[in-house]
């Protein structure tokens, strides 16, 4: 067994031979951030080695670490296998995020009685909760917090991996997110004196992933081709089952799915907006942006779906001084001839960039032919002496980053904005395959429905001016919050809603993108950022 040693707290435990420090770190619940789940590609999990005999640094490592870090002693975690005895001084500390629990809720009838239910949305990087009252429908309270479940990977992919790789890795999983419900639900029971055992009903939506998880069931078939759910439907189930702490017969009843990567989140919010009677002859496009960008067109009533993989990028993972939103978070980004303009979670000393904040930037470097509709950041040879952006521009040998907060050596570098636009073009492609689908174009799009706890923080300019969006859609766009709690709020209050839900999941025709005619170059096509001339999009 190797020791290791927390700098500053006294504490020590010890990890088996064949794990990381990352490894040994994360079993004992300490915060690291890993993007990549220790595959020693994100560069995130440094830690500072303040004593001990740690393995020698590789040219593997070497790469992702910059040398006023490796000056620091400081080192990425993942990689550090080989030590006796070690003292670790934690470089970051979790911050307290930015988590969206309200959403548009439609009119419905209501089944009133007794007791007290939980809605419940279970998201890859989020999870929000309601206590209601089910004699009047009352919300009472709110919790939410970080998905737990990130400390074995960021995305679903990830998570899926390790459960089939690890012997036990489904079991962690599962007791990771039913801890995580159990604490969130004391939480809400607490602030309203309300007992855990006079809750008589729990429902929840999810990603199809997150629910399989949830229940403990093998996750193999939605990690390889051709993407296979081991169920779809609704399941109910005493919530006992899985080791919630509620009522000894509380139900738990989980939404149903059309796909692999349609879940019910958004199986939720489809039925959330086609409750608007205004709308129902109208073409309508919804989206849930985040780890996966998942669509639906509605055509007149008649619905299509896809699924594209945007990757953690649009939500500051995977970029080099990304973060998640939370406190001291860039969210908006102005660049002008007189400096950056930075807007910062709780007015506070910037530490990162969050999903919002970069495709602000990116919409900034667009707009001020800073990068080009390639995503090719400009050579700053290439600018004049006077050019206000070259003091902006740090290039060392091939690799060029644009600089936006030298007091904490805040950038975004072009292997970030590679990520972005990788990101941009997956949702994009989507658009573009469903809307052909459809026999449409864009200027046949009456609404664009934005959902989600990522999405909703994104404004309209952000979308259209980093090309997630097209121009057609500009005006168009509106926003839905956290419709999958709300469709859960909704299923928890009315059976008929259930039922509806489970008639809308098998109506949605479900389209394979990768099997998509001309995909590859719909891709491609997708990935060119917006023409800008003198600070306006270029139709």
């Amino acid at each position: 067994m190797k020791k290791v040693k927390i700098y500053g707290s006294g504490e020590s435990f010890e990890v088996e031979e064949e794990l990381s420090l990352l490894d040994g770190l994360l079993n004992q619940g300490y915060f690291v951030d890993n993007s990549c789940n220790g595959m020693g590609t994100c560069g995130k999990c440094l830690v500072k080695i303040r004593s001990g005999n740690p393995n020698p640094i590789s040219p593997s490592e070497q790469k992702h670490i910059k040398k006023a870090d490796l000056d620091d002693g400081k080192r990425l975690s993942c990689y550090i296998r080989d030590w006796d005895e070690i003292e670790v001084e934690l470089i970051e500390k979790e911050r307290e995020g930015k988590i969206l629990t309200e959403g548009y809720m439609p009119d419905f009838k209501r089944d009133y009685r007794e007791g007290y239910g939980i809605c419940l949305d279970i998201g890859t990087t989020t999870l929000a909760l309601s206590l209601v009252d089910l004699k009047t429908g009352e919300i009472l309270a709110d919790a939410s917090m970080v998905n737990t479940q990130k400390n074995y990977g960021l995305d679903v992919l990830t998570r899926i991996s390790y459960a089939n790789e690890n012997p036990d890795g489904l079991e962690k999983l599962q007791k990771s997110i039913v801890g995580a419900i159990n604490s969130m639900i004391g939480l809400v029971c607490k602030e309203r004196s309300v007992s855990p055992t006079e809750i008589v009903s729990i429902v929840v939506a999810a990603n199809t992933t997150m629910d399989h998880f949830l229940l403990g069931v093998d996750p193999s078939g939605l990690g390889r081709y051709p993407y296979k759910p081991a169920f779809t439907d609704g399941k109910k189930l005493k919530a006992s089952e899985i080791g919630i702490e509620a009522g000894e017969d509380t139900v738990l009843y989980t939404l149903p799915h059309v796909s692999a990567f349609i879940g019910s989140d958004v199986v939720c919010g489809v039925y959330v907006f086609s409750k608007n009677e205004e709308i129902k002859d109208k073409n309508i496009l919804f989206i849930d942006i985040g780890t996966n960008g998942e669509i639906v067109l509605s055509k007149k009533g008649e619905l299509y779906g896809c699924s594209c993989a945007a990757g953690p990028a649009l939500e500051g993972m995977n970029i080099s001084c990304g973060m998640r939103a939370a406190s001291g978070a860039i969210e908006d980004v102005f660049i002008t001839r007189e400096g950056i303009k930075l807007k910062v979670i709780d007015d506070t000393y910037p530490v990162g960039i969050c999903g919002s904040g970069i495709l602000a930037l990116v919409k900034e470097l667009l707009r001020t032919g800073t990068i080009n509709k390639n995503g090719a950041l400009v050579k700053k040879e290439d600018l004049l002496p006077y050019d206000y952006r070259r003091q902006l521009i740090k290039a060392e040998g091939k690799a060029r980053e644009f600089i936006i907060g030298r007091h904490r050596n805040i950038y975004i570098s072009q292997a970030d904005i590679r990520q972005v636009q990788l990101a941009k073009g997956a949702i994009l492609s989507g658009f573009v395959a469903l809307v052909n689908a459809a026999d449409l174009t864009f200027e046949d799009i009456d609404l664009v429905y934005v959902a989600g706890q990522f999405g909703s923080y994104l404004k309209e300019e952000f979308l259209v001016g980093t090309g997630i969006l097209p121009k057609a859609f500009y005006d168009k766009i509106e926003y839905l919050g956290n419709s999958s709690k709300t469709g859960a709020y909704m299923a928890l209050m009315s059976d008929q809603v259930k039922e509806d839900l489970e008639d809308l999941a098998k109506k949605v025709s479900y389209i394979e993108l990768a099997s998509t005619e001309n995909y590859e170059r719909i891709f491609i096509d997708s990935l060119a950022y917006p023409d800008f001339k003198d600070g306006e999009i270029v139709d």
